[in-house]
């Protein structure tokens, strides 16, 4: 099967940590994707949660978003949504402001933050993208999957030079 083209990958979003140098090295969080989702939002009114990261469990089934708009501010709205899908980890790990997501092993994004309107049942993963992005225009099948990277600790690309 093949997939569309991915867009270019944006530079990571500023840390909430920018400056203060408190976060270690950490793993990689994999999953799978258990069901994609095909539509976009104009209206959503997602709220970005006032965490810098989220702390996920092997097992947990989460929704990935997408969105062009971004913000640092905690409260912001998030109206602007694409939806990839349902992702359930395979791995414990923790989630940060910055992460890639790669999705079949291409990088789609990086993490904005997260929106919690359906706790407990699940968190909203909001990914920074150049264009709003789904399941449809991606391709993407269940099984497809889904890797968070960590974001470099210096800000930048994570390309050695």
């Amino acid at each position: 099967m093949t997939h569309p083209p991915l867009p270019p990958a944006l530079s990571p979003s500023p840390s909430l940590d920018a400056g203060r140098h408190e976060n270690g090295p950490k793993r990689v969080v994999r999953g799978l994707l258990v069901k994609a989702l095909l539509h976009e939002r104009h209206d959503r009114g997602m709220t970005l949660e006032p965490f810098a990261s989220r702390c996920v469990r092997r097992g947990e089934v989460h929704e990935l978003v997408t969105t062009d708009q971004w913000s640092d501010q905690p409260g912001a709205r998030v109206d602007r949504v694409g939806f990839l899908g349902f992702a359930e980890l395979g791995c414990g790990g923790v989630l940060d402001r910055g992460d890639t997501l790669l999705l079949g092993g291409e990088p789609v994004g990086t993490v904005l933050g997260f929106d919690g309107c359906h706790l407990p049942n699940h968190y909203n993963i909001l990914i920074h993208t150049p264009r709003l992005l789904t399941g449809r225009t991606l391709a993407l099948v269940p099984e497809t999957p889904v890797t968070f990277v960590p974001a470099p600790p210096d800000g930048g690309t994570g390309t050695k030079r």
